[in-house]
C-alpha cells in the first residue's frame, strides 16, 4: 500500500480508513479531493495525481489515532512518513494551507521545519482546493472560507491568529491557481 499513497486511489483508501467517523471532516476531505481533481489542470500533468492524493490526505492528522501533537498537518505528515509515503506527499500534507503560521502559534515551528516547504503550483492548488471548500464540503469563495474559519474559532485562539496572519499568503496561492486555471485553452 505505501507505494500507492501518492495515487488518488491509494490516498482515498487511506483517508477512508481514518476519516469517516469524523463526519464533516470526511465530507470536507471528499470535497477538497474533488476540487483538486477539477483544478488539476493548474499543475503539470505529472503532478496531477500527487495533487489529488495530497488533497485526500491533507486532514488525516485529525484522526484520533494519529493525534500526537494535536497539530493535524504535522501529525498527518508524521503518519505518512511512517507508512513510507513519498517525501513530496509528506511535505505537501505538512505544509498545506499555511501550516507554518499555525505551527508558530503552537510552538511547533522547529518540528514542522523538518519538512521542507515547496513553493510550487502543486502546493498552491492544494491551498486553493482547501481554502475554497467549507467544513462540510460546501463550496466557498476564498474570503467566505476565511470568514467562516474566523467565525468558528475564538479570537486569540491559535487557529484564528494563524489564519489572520496567513490570509495574504493563502490569498496569493489561491490567486496564482485561479490565474493558472484561466490560462488553460478552452
Amino acid at each position: 500500500m505505501p507505494s500507492s499513497l501518492d495515487t488518488p486511489q491509494g490516498a482515498a483508501r487511506l483517508a477512508e480508513s481514518l476519516l469517516p467517523p469524523l463526519g464533516n471532516r470526511w465530507l470536507h476531505t471528499q470535497a477538497v479531493a474533488a476540487r483538486a481533481r477539477a483544478a488539476s489542470t493548474a499543475v503539470s500533468e505529472e503532478d496531477r495525481d500527487l495533487l489529488v492524493a495530497a488533497a485526500w490526505l491533507h486532514d488525516i492528522g485529525y484522526a484520533p489515532e494519529l493525534r500526537a501533537t494535536g497539530f493535524h498537518p504535522l501529525d498527518g505528515a508524521r503518519h505518512l512518513e511512517t507508512l513510507g509515503a513519498p517525501s513530496r506527499l509528506v511535505r505537501l500534507v505538512a505544509h498545506h494551507s499555511g501550516a507554518v503560521y499555525e505551527a508558530e502559534q503552537r510552538g511547533l515551528s522547529a518540528e514542522l521545519a523538518v519538512y521542507e516547504r515547496e513553493d510550487s503550483p502543486v502546493l498552491d492548488a492544494l491551498i486553493y482546493s482547501d481554502m475554497t471548500t467549507g467544513p462540510a464540503g460546501q463550496s466557498f469563495d476564498f474570503d467566505g472560507r476565511i470568514d467562516e474559519i474566523l467565525e468558528r474559532y475564538e479570537p486569540g485562539s491559535e487557529v484564528h491568529t494563524a489564519i489572520s496572519k496567513a490570509r495574504p499568503y493563502l490569498s496569493a496561492a489561491v490567486e496564482r491557481t485561479r490565474a493558472r486555471l484561466s490560462d488553460q485553452p478552452m
